[in-house]
């Protein structure tokens, strides 16, 4: 499983038209919409075979570029990432610092929670990985 810009051990694969990072792609959602750029689905459309198996993380490195040309700096990110198993809490860290060393900040930046769904809905089911980010900019001085 591909989380976090981190290949993790575990016997079930996520799905989706890119390398499907649930972490990396809420993060770029969470950018881009701060930014007011639009969301993921417009900068890399699922329609566009170039994107197929597409590395999550170079797809993160494009928002910030374009956070940065549109004038905005990283503040901090804040991401809470849903999955019953594998269990996250070991591996926080190493997500927090891959993710700080893909956008080039410090990893003080970022913060990442990891919840289970406690058996309840998709993801206590283990039919789902899920996460949510909120990402603060700063306007850069001229």
């Amino acid at each position: 499983m591909r989380l976090g810009g981190l290949d993790i051990p575990h016997d079930r694969e996520s799905v989706g038209h890119s390398d499907a990072d649930v972490l990396l792609h809420a993060i770029i959602d969470a950018l881009l919409g701060a930014a007011a750029l639009g969301d993921i689905g417009e900068m890399f459309p699922d329609t566009d075979p170039s994107h197929r198996g597409r590395d999550s993380a170079e797809m993160l490195r494009a928002a910030r570029d374009a956070v940065t040309a549109a004038g905005w700096e990283i503040t901090n990110i804040d991401c809470i990432v849903f999955a019953e198993r594998p269990r996250l809490g070991p591996l926080k860290r190493d997500m927090q610092r891959r993710v700080a060393e893909i956008l080039g900040i410090d990893p003080s930046q970022i913060g990442i929670k990891a919840k289970t769904g406690e058996g309840l809905d998709a993801v206590g089911r283990q039919e789902a990985v899920a996460a949510q980010c909120a990402a603060l900019l700063q306007k850069r001085e001229s």
